[in-house]
């Protein structure tokens, strides 16, 4: 059975649709109006090998965070409900380097959802994308798509290259995690 799904979110503030297919190739459509979002994001899809088509509007005028934290709601909630059955290998991690980057994730598809992470970022500009951005994205996605997810910085001080490499990593943890398995891997016999 495809792990795939469809959805739509639209609010006051911003307007979102995705579709997703967990088992696909690292194929991207993506489009939030925000270039530096958009090749965060594009990074992600390559090291995932999840295929992403995405198209996000959002109250741009006012600011960036409406639409980057409505981005990881809506990609989170896509995720959670193509993931079927949870017969997966459900943990995955990846100790990634970017230049001068050096990042740690981790995730487990527990249907716990948790976020955690230390100070990242040394700047809290890349260009005119605000890093906090950045986290608004990562704990909306850890929320809705029920995982937990923590991601360390061993090394870093270009902000570009941390922000980008977080995403990879984060691709490579979630490729790992969603290989399928026989069975659901918890002691409870349920995820």
């Amino acid at each position: 059975m495809p792990r795939e799904s469809s959805i739509s979110r639209t609010t006051r503030e911003t307007d979102i649709r995705i579709k997703l297919n967990i088992d696909g190739t690292g194929k991207s459509n993506i489009d939030t109006g925000i270039g530096f979002f958009n090749h965060l994001l594009t990074s992600f899809v390559l090291y995932s090998g999840f295929d992403i088509e995405l198209d996000a509007k959002g109250d741009l005028d006012v600011d960036g965070h409406h639409l980057c934290e409505d981005v990881g709601i809506v990609l989170g909630s896509a995720f959670n409900k193509a993931l079927g059955d949870f017969k997966i290998a459900r943990f995955g991690y990846s100790i990634t380097p970017m230049d001068d980057a050096l990042i740690i994730s981790s995730v487990d598809i527990s249907g716990r959802p948790y976020f955690e992470t230390g100070e990242l970022f040394v700047n809290s500009l890349i260009g005119t994308f605000q890093t906090e951005w950045l986290l608004e994205f990562l704990r909306a996605f850890a929320m809705n798509s029920r995982i937990t997810l923590h991601i360390l910085k061993l090394r870093g001080t270009n902000s570009h290259h941390i922000a980008e490499c977080i995403m990879k990593s984060l691709g490579m943890s979630l490729k790992e995690a969603v290989k399928r398995t026989d069975d659901i891997l918890s002691t409870k016999g349920v995820l």
